[in-house]
């Protein structure tokens, strides 16, 4: 008994919901960060091949 009412109380309070919202959106944004996080590094890997090519073909 003690525990339902536990449970209810939890669910009528405002924390629970806030706390899965904070979860959800640092989850959308470490989804963001390593997208753009790998983009910017194949980039920047073609980048260096296309310099290194350069380079090594003027030698």
């Amino acid at each position: 008994m003690r525990l339902m009412k536990n449970v209810v109380n939890f669910l009528k309070r405002e924390d629970g919901p806030t706390a899965v919202e904070y979860a959800v959106m640092l989850a959308l944004i470490v989804v963001v960060c390593i997208a753009a996080i790998t983009t910017l590094g194949q980039n920047a890997n073609s980048t260096f091949n296309s310099v290194g090519n350069t380079i090594g073909s003027s030698s």
